[in-house]
C-alpha cells in the first residue's frame, strides 16, 4: 500500500515513490491475449534518479535505445537523460528527463 512505499522511502532517505496501475482489457482480435506496449513517462531529474537506483538495485537489464543496441547505458538525447527497461510483463518503459526533440537535434 502507499503507506508501506512511503515508510519504505524515507527510511532509504529518499521521497515517496508514487506508484499507479494501468488496467487492460482483453483485445478480441488477438485471442484476449494483451498486447506488449510501449510506455514512456516524463519526469523530473529527481524521479529519473529515484527510478534508475530501482533499475539498477533490482538487477533490471536496461538500455540506452529502444533497438536495445546499448545495454547498460542512458541515452542523453535532447539534453536530458532517458532510460528503457521492461515490466515483468514484457511491456516496454522509457524513464525520459525531457520531452521528444526533433531526431536532427540529437
Amino acid at each position: 500500500d502507499s503507506s508501506a512505499m512511503a515508510n519504505l522511502a524515507q527510511r532509504a532517505n529518499r521521497s515517496p515513490i508514487h506508484t499507479f496501475t494501468l488496467a487492460f482489457e482483453e483485445d478480441e482480435y488477438n485471442e484476449g491475449a494483451i498486447a506488449r506496449q510501449h510506455y514512456a513517462f516524463l519526469v523530473s531529474e529527481d524521479e529519473f534518479d529515484q527510478g534508475f537506483t530501482l533499475i539498477c538495485e533490482r538487477g533490471l537489464t536496461y538500455w540506452a535505445d529502444p533497438a536495445r543496441e546499448q545495454p547498460g547505458e542512458i541515452n542523453r538525447h535532447w539534453g536530458g537523460r532517458g532510460v528503457y527497461f521492461e515490466d515483468p510483463d514484457g511491456h516496454f518503459l522509457e524513464l525520459i528527463t525531457k520531452p521528444y526533440g526533433a531526431m536532427k537535434d540529437l
